[in-house]
């Protein structure tokens, strides 16, 4: 069963509907198969908001930092080259539109059906095959949940990519200092350092974030420790320099482990 695609997918809402219980639903606008296990009877989501949708368009939100998070997170999806993006998490829909304009092809996935995402689904169930995109990129998600349900989208995320995903965490770690310099002899430049502390605060549900890094209890060795656990290598992982509460985290799919038993032996 196909919905058709002639008023793009808002125009579809109640057909998506009303195929949910028929098992086979299909994206309008990508051809994506798309199943309807992350939804309730009503074909809606169980899941609420943290954030209401007209928060990301405020000028508080819209801060000179978060415009330099953009930057890194635009500009480390495309060295990777891809053709295929996933977006988990629209937000106000900018970085997808960016991407959409440097020619690529870019899905987007959210569970809040008010911000008009192509997919509306779960991070942690995502109704998507296997190996499905080149790149999964979630910025300041996964915080959202808590710490076993970051696990288990990791593993979601690892899942539907192909090669790489692309993730931004908060954190909080103290001690973080940065350095900007002009000399005469080396131009400008810029640079940014951490300084272990032995104290870590409590961190406090805000109604949004579950956890940060470099919270007590949460620090960075375990948040990769997990990342790792789900199937990845981190390739590289560092903080935003404008806006250093942002960690950047880019990662490659990890070699399949194989344990094959061949006559006796392990192949």
């Amino acid at each position: 069963m196909r919905v058709g695609d002639g008023g793009g997918l808002r125009g579809c809402r109640a057909a998506y509907r009303q195929v949910v219980q028929a098992g086979c639903v299909r994206l309008c606008r990508q051809g994506l198969e798309v199943h309807p296990h992350s939804m309730n009877r009503d074909g809606k989501h169980d899941l609420k908001p943290q954030v209401q949708r007209e928060l990301y368009f405020r000028p508080g939100y819209l801060s000179p930092a978060r415009f330099a998070s953009y930057g890194y997170q635009l500009r480390e999806i495309m060295s990777l080259k891809p053709e295929t993006i996933l977006e988990v998490g629209i937000g106000n829909g900018l970085m997808s539109y960016l991407l959409r304009k440097v020619g690529l092809k870019v899905t987007t996935l959210d569970f809040d059906e008010s911000l008009e995402p192509d997919v509306v689904a779960s991070v942690t169930d995502m109704p998507l095959d296997d190996n499905s995109f080149d790149v999964v990129a979630c910025f300041e998600v996964l915080e959202h949940f808590p710490f076993a349900g970051f696990a288990k989208a990791l593993c979601e995320i690892c899942r539907v990519s192909r090669r790489m995903a692309v993730i931004s965490l908060p954190d909080h770690t103290l001690r973080f200092y940065r350095i900007e310099f002009t000399l005469p002899w080396l131009g400008h430049g810029r640079c940014s350092f951490s300084l272990p502390t032995s104290k870590a605060s409590e961190h406090k549900f805000d109604g949004e974030h579950y956890w940060e890094i470099g919270k007590k209890g949460y620090p960075l060795e375990r948040v990769m420790a997990c990342i790792e656990e789900a199937g990845f290598d981190v390739v590289k992982t560092y903080r935003i320099l404008e806006n250093p509460t942002h960690r950047m985290f880019i990662l490659r799919k990890s070699a399949p482990k194989t344990n094959l038993v061949s006559n006796g032996r392990h192949a």
